[in-house]
């Protein structure tokens, strides 16, 4: 590598692929797992909370491998598919729940953490209905269930990383690029949101969106240590009217140019999404470009 690069969000320059090239040859036993956990620690990269950030560390480790930069030790024990995690088939109730919004109140909406016993099936939902599936998010995330009064199951959502860049999106912050490489951890996308199929209540969507955002710093807060201040997704036009977004109050604010992220070439066409943000403080754009 000629010169730094930003890559999983941190600088990483020439000294620090030097650097896991150097553990690379020393420790020829270490797995990935050891490797990243070794560098996080090396480079203090830490969330809010203080927790080395590892899955984010293995992201750029397998980016830079990408590069040629490095050849990482074969994975222990394999993928279990093509997309590196396991999908099980998990039983659930498909009973019709058609009635008016009141009826069900009150809605919850409870996080899911990496050990709650519901965790299977929010996977399995988002892969068996989700047009997207289900996706293993890489560094900061949580994943919302909502429950009827009844305990009933409604939907899933799913908040990630936020895109490295969107034109229209960072006009409307304000954003220059050094300016989005310090505060990108600010933001958070809505990466998947699923009303399931076999429910079918009028306003339950923007319901649940205003529930979720209403709570959503907080709980980013008590897991990672560190505020949000705004909140994106990102609305295939072709698919969808982005009403329900709409009427939660989030703000059309463009949309992308229909390349994907990892179009380096500038050759792959994906579909035009429209962008959709949700400001969670008056100041977002003040705190987002200082």
């Amino acid at each position: 590598m000629n010169a730094e690069k930003v890559i999983q969000g941190r600088r990483v320059t020439v000294a620090d692929v030097d650097l896991v090239q150097l553990l690379l040859k020393e420790n020829s036993s270490w797995s990935r797992r050891r490797l990243s956990q070794e560098l996080c620690r090396r480079w203090e990269w830490r969330n809010g909370k203080g927790q080395i950030k590892d899955m984010a560390c293995r992201s750029l480790l397998l980016k830079l491998e990408g590069m040629g930069e490095i050849r990482l030790p074969p994975r222990r024990g394999g993928r279990p598919n093509h997309r590196g995690y396991r999908i099980e088939e998990t039983a659930h109730d498909r009973s019709a729940i058609e009635s008016d919004l009141k009826t069900l109140q009150p809605v919850s909406i409870e996080p899911l953490s990496s050990k709650d016993s519901r965790l299977p099936l929010f996977k399995f939902l988002l892969h068996r209905y989700h047009y997207l599936g289900f996706q293993t998010c890489v560094g900061e995330t949580i994943r919302y269930a909502a429950y009827d009064r009844h305990g009933r199951l409604l939907a899933c959502m799913l908040f990630g990383s936020a895109a490295w860049k969107a034109g229209d999106r960072d006009a409307f912050i304000g954003w220059d690029s050094e300016a989005r490489k310090r505060n990108l951890f600010l933001l958070t996308n809505n990466t998947r949101f699923l009303i399931l199929p076999w429910v079918r209540v009028k306003n339950l969507a923007s319901h649940i969106l205003g529930k979720a955002c209403a709570r959503l710093n907080a709980d980013w807060i008590d897991k990672y240590g560190h505020s949000i201040h705004l909140l994106e997704t990102f609305v295939e036009r072709d698919r969808f009217r982005g009403i329900c977004y709409r009427a939660a109050g989030w703000i059309h604010t463009g949309a992308t140019v229909g390349r994907s992220r990892n179009d380096r070439d500038q050759t792959l066409s994906v579909p035009v999404k429209d962008i959709y943000l949700y400001p969670l403080r008056k100041d977002f754009q003040r705190r987002l470009c200082a």
